[in-house]
Parts: structure tokens; C-alpha cells; sequence
């Protein structure tokens, strides 16, 4: 004779499946959270690497007029591109010693010499190309794991590019107006400026690194011409040239699309 469940027999299956379902959604939530996490420990890792190398050589990683009398010189040639310098090692080129880490050019690389800079000096776990992956830009496009030019995150897709930003205008559209000086790009796309976060995650990381806005203090989420729609922003606010709106700015908590990058300053 067939016999179907009792109603005992079905609620400890209910049971079973709600425990299993809430334990993988809260692995999912520790998962994300420890994500969050490595967001401010990264920071603080890497200015501390940056001030570090900054201490013991006089100069800045990348940027570095004598990096070559320490750790060799680049097989490719210097200053090298993706085609000429494929693979991770010590070798490496010089850059300009101008006092700011950046791309004057396709193959100036100094925003990749930094980490392999670091590396080199040990104040960085890994060992990096040096060099852009895209030998016509300098654009990051995506490091390879057995050619990495960049560190690797805990948040999928999401790459640290140290940079020098300087001053920013009130009428700059790419971020909120004020003084930059040294800043990691923290995000995904090629150079690392592509949204990531959800506003709500991105006050959560602010609010325990700096002040909580996106528009000033060390930890900036960029302002961008879409800031005009203030319903799908990663800030509360409109875009405008006309004034300064940093210090009014707000995280739109209430929207939960991805919207935010960051621009986190070195303070050197």
C-alpha cells in the first residue's frame, strides 16, 4: 500500500531546507562583509607601503629615477609595454622622478612600476609585469594570473591603481572639486573607476575609514555627469559646475543599484 508524508514528516523536510537556505544566505552576508572589509585594510596597507618606500628610497614607487641600480634593468627595455615585458619579476625600468606617480604616455607604465616597485622592495606580497596590459593605452583592461601588474582583491573584479590626481576644479565632471595630490583609483574597468558598490556599502567603508560623505575627507566616491538623475546616484546631490557641492554631498542610501567607485587618498 502507498503511503504519502505525514504532516511531521513534511515539516522537519521545511525544517531542514529553511536551515540550509538560511545558513547559505548567511555564509553569502560573512562572505560580503569580510569583502567590505578588506576595502579598509587594503588602504591602510598600501599607504603604508607607499609612505614606507617613500622613507627608505626618497622617492616615490614608479616614479623612482633610480629603480634600475637596485633590482636590474627591464629585458624588454624601458620603459616598456605589454608586448616587450610579459612576465613578473624584479627587472625593471625608471620613471621620471617629477614627485607624482603617473602616465605621461601608452608606455610611461608608472602607475604599474609602483607595485612591481614595491614588490621589489618588499613591502608588497607579489611579484607584477611592471607594465600595462594594453600596449597602445595604458589602460589596465584585466591582469592575468600568471602576468598580474596589479594586486589582487578580495572583491571579484576590483583593482587598486595608484595615481597622481592633483587639484580638481569645481568644473571637473569626474570628480567632486578639491585637492587630490596622490590617490588609489578603486574600482573595476580598465582604470579602475568603474562603479562597484551600492551606496549603502560604500557609506558603510566610508563612515568607518573617514567621514561618511562622498564628496570630502580621504575616502571620495567620484562625481559624475549621471549625478544629474539623483535617483540612481551614488550622491544625493545634482551635478553642477557652477558651485562647489562637496561639502553638502550625501550618500543616496536609498538606492540600491551600483553606482560608486572610490578615489582614496594617499595624503602625500
Amino acid at each position: 500500500m502507498n503511503r504519502g508524508f505525514t504532516l511531521v514528516e513534511v515539516a522537519i523536510v521545511l525544517v531542514i531546507l529553511g536551515l540550509l537556505t538560511g545558513g547559505i544566505l548567511g555564509g553569502q552576508s560573512l562572505i560580503k562583509a569580510a569583502q567590505l572589509r578588506s576595502v579598509g585594510t587594503d588602504y591602510t596597507r598600501y599607504v603604508g607601503a607607499v609612505s614606507t618606500f617613500r622613507d627608505k628610497f626618497s622617492a616615490l614607487p614608479g616614479d623612482m629615477t633610480n629603480a634600475t641600480s637596485y633590482w636590474g634593468l627591464d629585458a624588454g627595455g624601458c620603459p616598456g609595454t605589454s608586448a616587450t615585458s610579459p612576465n613578473p619579476g624584479k627587472p625593471t625600468c625608471n620613471g621620471d622622478g617629477n614627485g607624482q606617480i603617473y602616465h605621461t604616455s601608452a608606455t610611461a607604465n608608472e602607475i604599474y612600476r609602483a607595485w612591481q616597485h614595491l614588490a621589489n622592495a618588499g613591502l608588497i606580497e607579489g611579484s607584477y609585469t611592471g607594465v600595462t596590459n594594453d600596449a597602445a593605452t595604458y589602460n589596465l583592461l584585466r591582469p592575468s594570473a600568471t602576468t598580474p601588474n596589479v594586486p589582487a582583491s578580495r572583491l571579484p573584479d576590483v583593482f587598486w591603481q595608484p595615481i597622481y590626481w592633483g587639484t580638481v576644479p569645481i568644473s571637473g565632471t569626474a570628480a567632486f572639486d578639491g585637492d587630490y595630490e596622490h590617490v588609489f583609483n578603486v574600482g573595476t574597468g580598465n582604470n579602475s573607476n568603474q562603479p562597484f558598490l551600492i551606496p549603502q556599502d560604500a557609506w558603510n567603508i566610508d563612515t568607518k575609514l573617514d567621514d561618511g560623505k562622498p564628496g570630502t575627507g580621504k575616502v571620495i566616491s567620484p562625481k559624475t555627469a549621471a549625478q544629474a538623475n539623483s535617483v540612481t546616484g551614488c550622491s544625493n546631490i545634482d551635478y553642477t559646475v557652477a558651485t562647489s557641492i562637496a561639502a553638502a554631498s550625501e550618500y543616496l542610501l536609498t538606492n540600491t543599484a551600483v553606482a560608486c567607485s572610490f578615489r582614496m587618498k594617499m595624503g602625500l
